[in-house]
């Protein structure tokens, strides 16, 4: 049995994960970071849309190696055809290449001093006098443990790690989407914007997305409520369908199950933090999740290189309470938000977009959907109505 040694071990090379990894070791401590699958970044699990602000907020190098293509805003279509555009000037969001920006964001950790193995699946966690002290883990088939002062859950939505550490990360399945993307050559879309379909016949809860990867290429996706009685791949075929779109070039299928809710309570218990979509940290409202877990990864490492200067483990709560007190506080308003467009008729969906201009895509964009609101209370045909006016002012 090899046994090995490290300050830390971060479970899981996904987005929060190398984060971590990469300013732990940057601080001087040593860390492993481990990833089950034998080439991170494969399968990709995302649409692979982004926000160009991360690259700077989160000091990830704006490298074209992983970058496909640049967006300039996005489209809104109704169920019944309406569109609402938003286009800036500036380049305001990129579709990455995440087979390619995972492996990076590992590299990245590597060059700051932790040290990386691919293929690695956590399967327990080591309890000595009652505490837990490392991982039992699986290298190409090789029992190995991994002892460390601090493990990393950022394994993913069933997250083995957080559950054996004994952390509450149940969600009952209304919290979860199901997602179906193909990417595809596709023709007859602006390649410089994201566009987004809407509609209980289209996408129920969620949406349809065509996100440019070329001039000709995308990723063809969509997402809906996991405890549908109908599959995610039903509802994206039914589209491509009605519209016309053949699906006669297909270069990769990918499915997944997308936390929309049940944000874990817990962050840290004794020794073990849980970050990413392993601690749900994702927008309710559409679904991603990088840019989260980049927050979530940031919050918690500053922590856990202050609990190891410190010596004190206790110190791991803080992520817990700065994390609630800042991302998780503004993704609690997103779900509400959420919950309220569930209740949302295909009428209703039509008619808010007409009402809304580019000025107010551009704040659904930011997330200040409070001003969006504001919007379309001045509008009569909502006025006058007694359930528009009451879902509406739920948001408020």
């Amino acid at each position: 049995m090899t046994e090995m040694k490290y300050d830390v071990v971060v479970v899981g090379a996904g987005i929060a994960g190398p984060i971590v990894a990469r300013n732990v070791a940057k601080a001087g401590f040593s860390v492993l970071l481990i990833d089950k699958k034998s080439a991170i970044g494969t399968p990709k699990q995302c649409a692979e849309g982004i926000s160009k602000t991360v690259f700077e907020k989160y000091d990830i190098p704006y490298d074209r190696r992983f970058i496909n293509r640049e967006i300039y805003g996005a489209k809104l279509y109704s169920p019944s055809g309406y569109e609402l555009e938003l286009r800036y000037k500036e380049v305001s969001g990129v579709i990455l290449e995440r087979k390619v920006f995972d492996k990076m964001l590992a590299y990245y950790a590597a060059k700051a001093g932790a040290d990386v193995l691919a293929r690695t699946e956590a399967m327990d966690v080591i309890r000595k006098d009652g505490k837990i002290a490392g991982i039992k883990a699986k290298h190409e088939d090789e029992p190995i443990e991994i002892y460390a002062d601090i493990i990393v859950a950022a394994d993913g939505v069933e997250s083995t790690i957080a559950r054996k550490a004994g952390i509450n990360t149940y969600a009952p399945p209304h919290e979860f989407d199901s997602s179906y993307e193909y990417e595809m050559l596709i023709e007859g879309f602006d390649p410089d914007l994201i566009h987004l379909w809407f509609g209980n016949e289209i996408a129920p809860r969620g949406y349809v997305w065509v996100f440019p990867k070329d001039e000709d290429r995308a990723n063809v996706g969509i997402g809906i409520n996991s405890d549908n009685p109908r599959t995610a791949k039903y509802y994206l075929d039914k589209w491509l369908k009605e519209n016309n779109i053949p699906v006669k070039k297909l270069l990769e299928i990918n499915v997944g199950v997308v936390p929309v809710g049940g944000f874990v309570k817990e962050l840290a218990k004794d020794n073990v933090i849980v970050v990413g979509d392993a601690a749900r940290q994702v927008n309710p409202m559409h679904g991603g999740g990088m840019a989260e877990a980049m927050e979530a990864g940031t919050i918690a490492s500053k922590w856990i290189v202050k609990a190891l200067e410190e010596e004190n483990p206790e110190l791991l709560k803080n992520y817990t309470t700065e994390w609630w007190g800042t991302d998780g506080k503004r993704l609690e308003k997103v779900l509400r938000v959420r919950r309220v467009t569930e209740k949302l008729t295909d009428e209703d969906l039509d008619l808010f977009i007409q009402i809304l201009s580019g000025a107010d895509a551009e704040k659904i964009a930011s997330g200040d959907y409070g001003e969006v609101v504001k919007a379309l209370l001045k509008h009569p045909k909502v006025l006058m109505s007694k359930r528009r006016l009451s879902l509406l002012k739920e948001l408020l």
